[in-house]
């Protein structure tokens, strides 16, 4: 029995239908379902790094990767109180994503090949371009982190700086001695008892920790070089690419708003009497972008109420006004001499 010809151009059309139900399905993810229906993003966060990440004595949480998972609440379910934040330490904070633990993990984590392409984790956007330093005590008068050779240095385990460290040290022979701990207080602690000669991390890292932990901070240096690049930002699980976008987007937005001048005080004001396209599109007032990522239209409005556009949130936790005293450097937008570019909310 002969069988009907199916025309080709049929046959294509068939295809094309199958491949979109499967993409369809592949992007149909679930965190943002458990969030809605939970009410809470679950965030994973430093366990206290101070401008990052640190509660203070009543349990409340601040610091930079702590107001992304605030605006991403904000955004998803209107309410940028809605966070359960679970701290973790540097071994912990992959296997906490990877078993669904937390829904996001936003904790001073770089991102590399290995980590995104091995974990099963998605690099989203970066929000803080970084580079690891060494800290030595003034009083050992060194001006270069060359100058370190035979030194002991105080290291996390279960972190690039570990890897860094080596590299550098066996790239200028060196011969650095790597005194190497689990815990992040277990490092501070030992650094300013005087067990290692020099304290290595991000730089952002080292500010932090002279701010919060010296006695007295002016008693240790950080050195100039920086060994590496430490792009920072927020990770979320692979397979749940509704989620990814959402994360993702929420950052460049409070990144694009601080370019094109929306901030806490203007943005009402904004709404009804700006004339600029971007502006407009940003808060809702033209296109309806939220729609394309499974929100409603004012979703980035309510990110940017709540925890301001980036160069606010920067001043607020980093800046030269906090005692990180950070300057914006490779942290200033793209058009004032730094890396901070948004992709076009478009």
């Amino acid at each position: 029995m002969t069988r009907p010809l199916i025309h080709t151009s049929l046959r294509t059309w068939l295809a094309m239908a199958a491949l979109g139900l499967c993409l369809s399905q592949a992007w149909a993810g679930k965190t943002l379902d458990a969030v809605k229906q939970r009410g809470q993003v679950v965030c994973g966060v430093n366990t206290g790094l101070a401008g990052f990440g640190a509660a203070d004595s009543q349990g409340k949480w601040s610091g930079m990767d702590v107001d992304v998972c605030r605006a991403v609440a904000a955004a998803v379910l209107a309410d940028a109180n809605k966070v359960r934040f679970v701290p973790l330490s540097a071994p912990q904070r992959f296997t906490a994503l990877q078993s669904g633990e937390v829904d996001v993990l936003s904790r001073n984590t770089s991102f590399t090949l290995t980590r995104d392409a091995s974990l099963g984790l998605h690099q989203t956007a970066v929000t803080f371009y970084d580079g690891q330093a060494f800290m030595v005590p003034a009083k050992a008068n060194l001006k270069s982190a060359k100058q370190l050779k035979g030194a002991t240095v105080c290291v996390q385990s279960g972190t690039t700086t570990e890897k860094n460290l080596s590299d550098f040290s066996r790239a200028n022979k060196l011969d650095l001695k790597p005194v190497v701990f689990e815990k992040f207080d277990a490092a501070n602690a030992a650094y300013f008892a005087g067990r290692c000669k020099a304290y290595t991390t991000d730089a952002s890292g080292l500010a932090a920790i002279r701010a919060k932990e010296a006695k007295t901070p002016k008693d240790h240096v950080i050195l100039p070089e920086l060994i590496s690049k430490e792009p920072l930002g927020p990770l979320v699980r692979r397979g749940d690419d509704e989620w990814l976008a959402i994360v993702k987007w929420t950052v460049y937005g409070l990144i694009e708003a601080e370019e094109v001048g929306i901030t806490t005080a203007n943005l009402e004001s904004l709404k009804t009497e700006s004339t600029d396209p971007v502006v407009l599109r940003l808060l809702g007032k033209s296109d309806d972008t939220g729609k394309l990522l499974g929100l409603d239209r004012d979703w980035l409005a309510r990110a940017i109420t709540a925890v301001g556009n980036y160069g606010e949130m920067f001043e607020r936790h980093l800046g030269e006004k906090t005692p990180l005293a950070l300057k914006r450097g490779l942290n200033a937008q793209w058009n004032k001499g730094g890396l901070q570019y948004a992709i076009p909310i478009r």
